[in-house]
């Protein structure tokens, strides 16, 4: 009788596994098609402030040579005679977050405010894709009988997202997109639009000149992923005690979202300095950009645009949350799981 009890108890744990690798392949290719539209949705509503935050990070000043001029009249003569001096000084082209806004719109009319939009656009669908996509591929496989993933896996599966959409995308798209806006300071700009970039760009400094700053945008990126998606499934398993049956309200998965994305600015706004500045194509390596910033603008300088990034990032990952999980939910009317 034992052997007869044992082989349907094994038979019984392969049809109850099955159906939840099944599961989490359908909803990992939904999930691909939910982050496509989250992102297409959500880079309209933000690129204003990934535009400022760019300005202020590019802005590293101009050194101007001005003479200064002392006159000494003695008590007791009239005669004079004068001191000149030659003084540097760091001249910032904007003043903060407000003057980049005033001056772009003054130069450049509301449209410079989305200059580079494009190429970010075009980046940021496939983008949030790969991340939400990877995300639950991974989650499907790492988690609980529950559903749930521990802490540790939540930054791994965090982390691995980040890595994968990096390696595939961003590091392309975001050194098109710091060109376009860096080259919108330029009296006469160099590049036509994104074709003429990337074209450019290529023949001049070879197919890796759109990889500058690889190194910084993984651990960007993957850094980034790890915090926000360990934060937010942290806060969810809170809310909802473990149950996944039970669903959070969409004002607390923006407030969710948006603290993990305030979490994820404090952990890695240094390295986002570094990437943009790499990105530019002023400095040779990493290193030597992560140098000069010490060197001539201290630790400040590693968190310079923090502000306007930290507002960035905050409403951009509280809508993303929020954008995905209605989109989900309209998908299980629309595109039931069997």
């Amino acid at each position: 009788m034992s052997v007869i009890q044992t082989h349907p108890t094994a038979a019984n744990v392969r049809l109850r596994e099955a159906p939840q690798l099944a599961l989490s392949t359908k909803r990992g290719f939904k999930s691909i098609v939910a982050g496509g539209l989250t992102g297409g949705i959500n880079i309209c509503i933000v690129f204003p402030t990934e535009f400022i935050k760019t300005q202020l990070q590019l802005d590293s000043g101009r050194n101007i040579m001005t003479a200064h001029h002392s006159v000494m009249v003695p008590y007791s003569s009239t005669m004079s005679w004068s001191h000149s001096v030659l003084q540097s000084k760091n001249l910032k082209l904007y003043n903060g977050s407000v003057d980049v806004v005033k001056k772009t719109i003054k130069e450049k009319g509301l449209k410079g405010m989305y200059r580079g939009v494009s190429v970010l656009l075009c980046g940021t669908v496939p983008t949030y894709s790969i991340r939400f996509g990877v995300f639950d591929f991974l989650k499907g496989h790492f988690c609980g009988r529950d559903g749930n993933l521990s802490p540790l896996a939540r930054l791994g599966c965090g982390m691995g997202s980040g890595v994968a959409e990096a390696v595939l995308l961003v590091t392309w798209v975001e050194t098109l997109k710091v060109r376009l806006i860096s080259d919108q300071k330029k009296k006469v700009p160099q590049y036509r639009g994104l074709g003429h970039a990337a074209s450019s760009i290529v023949r001049n400094e070879g197919p890796f000149g759109l990889y500058k700053g690889f190194t910084p945008t993984v651990l960007k990126q993957g850094s980034s992923q790890a915090i926000r998606f360990s934060v937010m499934e942290s806060l969810r398993s809170w809310y909802t005690g473990g149950d996944n049956n039970k669903s959070v309200p969409k004002p607390f998965v923006a407030m969710f979202g948006a603290i993990a994305g305030g979490a994820s600015v404090l952990g890695n706004t240094p390295v986002d300095v570094v990437k943009t500045r790499m990105q530019n194509g002023s400095y040779s390596s990493s290193v030597e950009c992560a140098r000069q910033v010490a060197r001539n603008e201290g630790v400040r300088g590693f968190y310079k645009g923090c502000l306007p990034r930290m507002n960035r990032v905050c409403l951009e990952v509280g809508l993303a949350f929020c954008i995905y999980d209605t989109v989900m939910d309209v998908f299980k009317t629309v595109w039931p799981s069997n």
